[in-house]
């Protein structure tokens, strides 16, 4: 098929609404649940573990502990199933993968440096 074609019809499942989070960032995920012929809303609150692919393609993986557990999320970023992406606190990090959160047990498994505003210096 032509490019130009399959780019028009890609940009028609694009999201919207722009959320900026980056890898070590703490979000909120709103996923919609549909359980027969009812739909609610899933909140699944972790670290953005790392991220990949590009355009439609692209994902991000949420980790969180749950019960003592180490729970993996992958979204993808343009799905519709995916309402919204809130950021509750940015991180600052130095990889682009955490991988390494999988071997660390308790607050260590979630503790990432929490990223530091500069205050302009009033002369």
């Amino acid at each position: 098929m032509n490019q130009v074609l399959l780019d028009k019809i890609e940009s028609e499942q694009y999201r919207k609404d722009k959320t900026n989070f980056a890898v070590g960032d703490t979000v909120k995920v709103h996923t919609k649940v549909v359980e027969g012929d009812k739909e609610r809303i899933q909140v699944f609150t972790g670290v953005v573990m790392g991220r990949r692919g590009h355009g439609l393609n692209a994902t991000f993986t949420v980790r969180r502990i749950s019960y003592g557990e180490g729970v993996e999320r992958i979204f993808p970023t343009h799905s519709p199933r995916v309402d919204k992406v809130e950021v509750d606190r940015k991180g600052s990090v130095r990889r682009a993968k955490l991988t390494y959160l999988r071997g660390r047990l308790g607050k260590g498994a979630t503790a990432v440096k929490e990223k530091e505003t500069r205050v302009a210096a009033k002369k």
